[in-house]
């Protein structure tokens, strides 16, 4: 049977937008689209418009006095002082304005996905604009104002009664989301991400395991700089199959970070695009053996916003479409249209020229040290589970 998907978008999540130097730039959500649509892969039918989240919804993660700066550091009504207190007006997250609405909009997108997977009307939904998952209770963090995902998940959580299994393969932890559900036996989330000996936020130990009746529900894969993408593949493979069995979840929802690309400029691992078309296939099938089909996507980090993120993030609809990543040529009407905007040569193809990688010394003994985080991060879990 021909899986039933939502692809959420509206012109509103391009207004998450800190300035034209900013590293986070949400034009990636509307490259990918648009490169969905020159394949014809994607129609008006499979859209669906986000709804603007609520201060009531925002605050069953976020704390009202956070709302209410936000809303304030958009209208320019908050002092510096007061700003920094909730990690606002920083280098990372800037102040802009209309920021609450920017934001609320974004984690509407991610509740707009909930409700349409959840209710039954969707198998699997795409919200590429979300995945904002550093952002903490009362704070400001890594380009994200409110956690869309944490957001989300909660509501899942109240609404729904379902349990939930989050899985964030951004290159950075995602630390916003994990400390959330740190005690909620409810929520597994795992993080495979760069190690945080050199990368925001610094966190994402293996032996953040969680606390209280969440012990042993958070798992974090710390793996080295310079990983390639057969290292990553059989880690991510191997830590989502097993805490997939171990938890058996209601509704998978991945955060798909597309910096751990060879090309990010912000972060130092090395994969290709082989891995972002392994990330969704994946997924697809353990949504299928675990949750009756309910999965989430959503985006997250990704700054190299030309060559990599609108690839990656189009082979996750690829695979929810057609169970299949693409292969072959990048449209030509795709690349006519923004090649003459782009500040770097656009790829022809979906997949990359790995001659044009460079060399990683020490690959076997990356491997070898991100098999054995691996085996570490599994050990000590609620259950043994390797």
């Amino acid at each position: 049977m021909k899986d039933k998907i939502a692809f959420v978008y509206g012109d509103t999540l391009l207004d998450y937008h800190f300035h034209e130097e900013h590293p986070f730039n949400q034009k990636r959500v509307q490259l990918t689209k648009e490169l969905l649509e020159e394949t014809g892969s994607l129609v008006d039918d499979d859209m669906i418009v986000p709804r603007q989240a609520t201060d009531e919804e925002l605050q069953l993660y976020h704390d009202p006095a956070y709302v209410e700066a936000v809303k304030k550091a958009g209208n320019n009504q908050l002092n510096d002082a007061k700003a920094l207190e909730y990690g606002l007006g920083t280098e990372d997250t800037p102040s802009f304005p209309n920021m609450h609405e920017a934001a609320s909009w974004v984690a509407g997108g991610t509740l707009t996905a909930v409700d349409a997977v959840m209710e039954n009307n969707y198998d699997h939904a795409l919200h590429l604009g979300g995945g904002l998952h550093h952002g903490f209770k009362r704070k400001a963090s890594g380009f994200c104002i409110y956690n869309d995902a944490a957001v989300a998940i909660q509501y899942i959580r109240e609404k729904y009664q379902a349990s939930v299994l989050y899985v964030d393969t951004d290159a950075h932890h995602g630390d916003g989301v994990q400390w959330a559900f740190y005690d909620d036996p409810n929520v597994c989330t795992l993080s495979i991400h760069e190690t945080g000996r050199y990368l925001f936020p610094g966190t994402g130990n293996i032996h953040e395991r969680g606390i209280k009746a969440g012990h042993g529900y958070s798992f974090n894969i710390p793996i080295d700089a310079f990983t390639e993408d057969e290292s990553f593949i059989q880690v991510y493979e191997k830590a989502f199959q097993l805490i997939a069995a171990f938890f058996k979840p209601d509704i998978i929802v991945t955060q798909n970070g597309a910096d751990a690309h060879a090309y990010d400029p912000l972060t130092h691992l090395s994969l290709s695009m082989e891995s972002f078309e392994r990330i969704p296939l994946l997924a697809h099938e353990l949504a299928h053996q675990y949750s009756n089909g309910k999965w989430i996507a959503l985006g997250g980090g990704g700054y190299d916003m030309w060559r990599v993120a609108p690839r990656a993030w189009a082979q996750i609809w690829n695979v929810m479409r057609q169970k299949n990543p693409v292969y072959g040529n990048i449209p030509k009407t795709w690349l006519a249209k923004w090649q003459p905007r782009s500040p770097v040569q656009l790829p022809t193809s979906w997949q990359d020229d790995l001659s044009t990688f460079p060399k990683i010394p020490r690959k076997e003994i990356i491997q070898e040290k991100n098999a054995q985080v691996l085996r570490d991060a599994l050990k000590y879990a609620k259950e043994n589970i390797f």
